[in-house]
């Protein structure tokens, strides 16, 4: 099993099918590792899949609430709820 470093440097060089690939193994290997579900969102908002970067960035904060992964959600939802009157008023 390779590691969560060269999981995120193969989202990083946008060979997301082989990270995928290896982040399922991960857990399907231990379910509650926090880290390989902040690295799937990762990888799903790099796809601009929202909703499944928001689902897995949601379960790792659940099973560790000091995840970097509560900051990415936040950002996801600030930039979702993001909303500029000056666009509607001209």
């Amino acid at each position: 099993m390779i590691s969560t470093e060269e999981i995120k440097q193969l989202i990083d060089n946008n060979d997301l099918e082989r990270a995928l690939a290896h982040l399922d193994e991960r857990l399907s290997c231990d379910s509650q590792d926090d880290e390989a579900y902040y690295y799937k969102g990762s990888l799903f908002w790099k796809q601009g899949n929202w909703k499944m970067a928001i689902e897995n960035y949601l379960k790792a904060t659940e099973i560790n609430p000091e995840s970097p992964a509560q900051q990415a959600y936040e950002m996801v939802m600030e930039i979702i709820n993001f909303s500029n009157p000056d666009l509607y008023n001209p």
